[in-house]
């Protein structure tokens, strides 16, 4: 056993990290910031799930904070061209299944057309190197089995959503093969499962919906209490991100593929087993069924990933069992309720510190 590996090659780089604001980019930012990076912000004017952001400060500790729409190509070039980024995170999408219904078109253009803004930024400035480009692991054509997806699997989707990450990998891929193949630019996507942590009050989201009602008194109310997800504590995919933007900074090209990112297989559980361990670590509240056998919006009942390869190539696993992770995420929620928002930065860093220093195996 032993720790993590070193990330010091994010030291006075100047990294751009798109859909900064949202939960899964704020927390990537100030793991950037605390390695030295020079991080440079890219995310719409307003993002329903900016908590972390907001009331961490993290503005102050940017190198930058731009707003721009990622479907605006020319605003996209501008911010590269004035930057010059090295390293390129891609985060920013409309990351919702169900609202996908109602707003497939917003939906389609975010995931797909601005994804492929991003890649041809890329492809148009000579300053970066590396980028990695993360997705989701509802971009498998989900056949509702047990058996975990490769990421050699088929890719699909039934719902607008996850078949736009579906193109979206599609797109990566085209430009991979098209005009990175021989460039010194690596390129790699990420899929990660059902990621959980502090802060994020994204609509629509077990954890989020279970601390709001849990904060308002109210009872917790789910749909599908025997859909199983690979939950994954936040800090062990930004770990993997991280691990494989190092690689690809190194030149070794072979990285520049696609990765999964999950839990391991005793922490695919249900709906269910997730809400029971809320309630555990918060000391209280009720719960309530509230499924609909009329309801349109169709979510996939079965979903894992296979995380051999990460696990072999890359030297990456996750350290978090789904105890741990709902332990760590209930804790920054009671914790956060008794700080200032000045001192929320200090929170993230502390679960950061901790888990750099967890044994890896």
């Amino acid at each position: 056993m032993e720790n993590m590996e070193r990330l010091d090659i994010y030291h006075g780089k100047r990294v751009l990290v798109t859909g900064h604001t949202g939960f899964k980019g704020a927390w990537l930012c100030i793991w950037l910031n605390k390695l030295g990076a020079k991080v440079i912000g890219v995310s719409l004017p307003k993002y329903d799930n900016d908590y972390v952001f907001h009331k961490t400060e993290l503005r102050k500790l940017l190198y930058a904070d731009e707003k721009a729409d990622i479907n605006n190509h020319e605003n996209l070039k501008k911010i590269f061209d004035k930057y010059q980024p090295e390293i390129v995170f891609h985060l920013a999408a409309q990351p919702l299944v169900r609202l996908s219904y109602d707003y497939p078109l917003d939906t389609l253009n975010t995931n797909i057309i601005g994804t492929a803004n991003v890649l041809d930024c890329i492809k148009n400035t000579p300053s970066v190197k590396v980028a990695v480009m993360i997705t989701t692991d509802k971009c498998y054509k989900n056949k509702e089995q047990m058996e975990p997806y490769k990421e050699e699997d088929e890719l699909g989707g039934r719902d607008p959503y996850s078949c736009s990450k579906a193109c979206a990998e599609l797109i990566i891929d085209c430009y991979r093969k098209s005009f990175f193949q021989h460039s010194e630019n690596l390129i790699a996507s990420v899929r990660a499962g059902n990621v959980i942590g502090g802060g994020d009050f994204g609509k629509d989201r077990l954890v989020p919906d279970c601390i709001r009602a849990l904060m308002n008194q109210e009872e917790i109310k789910i749909r599908n209490p025997d859909a199983t997800r690979p939950w994954q504590f936040i800090l062990d995919p930004l770990y993997g991100y991280l691990l494989v933007g190092k690689r690809l900074f190194e030149g070794k090209k072979e990285f520049a593929e696609a990765w999964n990112f999950g839990p391991e297989e005793s922490s695919v559980v249900p709906v269910s087993k997730v809400v029971d361990l809320v309630l555990e670590n918060w000391g209280s509240g009720k719960l309530r069924y509230t499924g609909n056998p009329a309801e349109k919006k169709h979510e996939a009942k079965l979903l894992n990933l296979d995380i051999t390869k990460a696990k072999n190539k890359l030297g990456w696993m996750p350290k978090f069992t789904i105890e741990e992770t709902i332990k760590y995420t209930v804790e920054w929620y009671k914790e956060s309720q008794k700080l200032s928002s000045g001192k929320l930065l200090d929170l993230c860093i502390k679960q950061i510190n901790e888990f750099i220093c967890l044994p890896h195996e």
